[in-house]
């Protein structure tokens, strides 16, 4: 239950601390990755304030050994590079440039009447079914391949 208060209280959170910085406009975010039109660096700010407040409190919870809301931490592991990180990233990129939302301020603006919004979280998460169904198969065929 500790873990399910952490999850809705982070993401409510999370949530209200998009809507109050504007990131849920995608004009926001497109005005932010227009660097050669008219510049906003808005997003900059919100991104250098997260970093700080993370930067802050991460070593303090490490410290700890547990998060408030969790049995332990759950750190990741793997540091390496590959072709699918990459692919990914950029997909990622491209479909933020477009159309100027990201998971996070998507599912945000659908607390308010944005149709574009609600068809963009429709549409990622058909991405990830992809992903899921014809990505995840051909990728361990491909390793499956490499390993013999």
């Amino acid at each position: 239950m500790n873990r399910l208060f952490g999850a809705l209280l982070s993401g409510v959170l999370f949530g209200f601390g998009l809507v109050v910085a504007g990131m849920t406009s995608p004009q926001k975010i497109i005005g932010f990755l227009d660097i050669f039109g008219v510049w906003d660096p808005s997003l900059a700010l919100v991104m250098g304030g997260a970093l700080a407040v993370t930067a802050t409190l991460f070593p303090l919870i490490i410290g700890r050994g547990k998060p408030l809301f969790d049995a332990g931490l759950d750190l990741p592991t793997r540091r390496d590079i590959d072709a699918p990180l990459v692919v990914g990233s950029a997909l990622f990129g491209v479909g933020w440039g477009i159309a100027g939302y990201c998971p996070g301020p998507a599912l945000a603006s659908l607390g308010g009447p944005v149709a574009d919004a609600a068809l963009f979280v429709v549409t990622m998460i058909a991405g990830m079914l992809a992903k899921r169904w014809i990505f995840d198969p051909l990728f361990a065929t491909c390793d499956s391949i490499e390993t013999t």
